[in-house]
């Protein structure tokens, strides 16, 4: 995983955002984030997801599918 050079470097995404770009649904995402398989940051009851979490579980998926 590529670390942010600053905080403003980083670009977060809602669950509801994730699903529509895994095309997935929300509920998977949940799992996927409680499972620790994707990295996301909860604020109160909400979670937020790192964009570069969405890359790096997109790549394993990709690479463990060939």
């Amino acid at each position: 995983m590529v670390e942010a050079k600053s905080f403003s470097d980083v670009h977060f995404l809602t669950v509801a955002e994730v699903a529509a770009l895994m095309r997935v649904s929300k509920m998977t995402v949940y799992r996927l984030v409680h499972s620790g398989a994707l990295q996301a940051v909860q604020f109160g009851r909400s979670y937020r997801v790192p964009e570069s979490a969405v890359e790096d579980i997109v790549r394993r998926a990709r690479s463990e599918g060939a």
